[in-house]
């Protein structure tokens, strides 16, 4: 893969005034402050004349007081990664960067993802969808343990939980439900996590994760000191060519535009299961988009430079 190829070929003034978008209502609010701050220090040092909306409930106030020629999305979770954004943006004739409307709602959705993958024969972990104390009876029944745990609609690990038994499994329902209506439950699978990014449509180094916890959960991707992350991932050439290609199908099933970073696990006998797709992934000094795009040949700003300048291409 050749870094110059990720590089934005695109002149700062080109840009215009640009508005990042970050913080919003939702539960991953912290981390996109986080974000979104350090995607706005970026673009300042490179000499884009940028400046950083909290994105509240004076948003469409600011959209029409602001000059804006495009937007960097930087909201994670509901109100940012799940289209209704995009859908806001594109009303108003803002231009911005990431996923269009259709690929962001479907990704932040892990039961229709899910759907669309088993449609085109992609491995995906069985799963049920639980609403009462009688589908984590069914669940339990036909999936076995252990078993994961998590909200449809919700990203950075929030609500996610290991079960062992039927009584933890309804618990983490409970709590899961706190967070969404709608709670996937998945089977367990054994191995290895890899976490592979795409951008401008190329697979960036694969990533291997390590955590002490039982999962990597909030605390291990935001928190925790020592978590592990391995580039090269220490797959051999063969298998590592097979994960980006099912990245690279997986991004390409949801119809995901720009940038986004695919979650992928390995069980025993070394086949792949896709877990998920984030189309605005994480850009903090702990986030995986960065440290694989390091590998790749491309610093912070650079890689900010990137994902903007996508922002520039006409949409599907």
């Amino acid at each position: 893969m050749s870094a110059l190829s990720l590089h934005s070929q695109v002149p700062v003034s080109d840009f215009g005034r640009v508005a990042v978008l970050f913080g919003g209502t939702s539960a991953e609010r912290e981390v996109s402050l986080k974000s979104g701050q350090a995607v706005l220090q970026a673009l300042l040092d490179a000499g884009v004349d940028a400046f950083g909306i909290d994105v509240g409930a004076d948003l469409l106030k600011r959209l029409s007081h602001e000059r804006i020629d495009r937007a960097f999305i930087v909201l994670h979770g509901r109100g940012g990664e799940d289209g209704a954004m995009q859908g806001l943006l594109e009303c108003a004739g803002i231009p911005y960067t990431g996923s269009g409307v259709l690929a962001s709602a479907l990704a932040m959705d892990k039961l229709r993802t899910k759907r669309v993958w088993l449609s085109l024969g992609l491995p995906t972990p069985n799963h049920d969808v639980l609403a009462t104390r009688e589908d984590c009876q069914r669940a339990a029944a036909e999936l076995g343990f252990p078993l994961i745990v998590k909200p449809a609609h919700e990203g950075s690990s929030i609500g996610m939980a290991k079960v062992d038994n039927l009584d933890a499994l309804i618990a983490a329902w409970q709590a899961a439900s706190r967070y969404d209506s709608q709670v996937l439950v998945e089977q367990w699978i054994a191995g290895p996590e890899f976490t592979v990014a795409m951008l401008r449509e190329q697979v960036l180094p694969p990533i291997a994760l390590g955590t002490s916890h039982s999962f990597y959960d909030y605390d291990a991707k935001y928190l925790a000191n020592d978590t592990q992350y391995r580039i090269p991932c220490g797959l051999d050439a063969a298998k590592e060519a097979e994960l980006k290609d099912l990245t690279l199908r997986a991004c390409a099933a949801l119809g995901t535009q720009g940038w986004a970073r695919a979650d992928v696990m390995q069980d025993a006998a070394g086949k792949f299961w896709l877990l998920e797709v984030n189309t605005v992934p994480g850009m903090t000094d702990h986030s995986l988009v960065p440290m694989a795009a390091r590998a790749a040949g491309l610093d912070f700003q650079q890689l900010v430079l990137a994902i903007l300048a996508d922002s520039l291409a006409a949409r599907g």
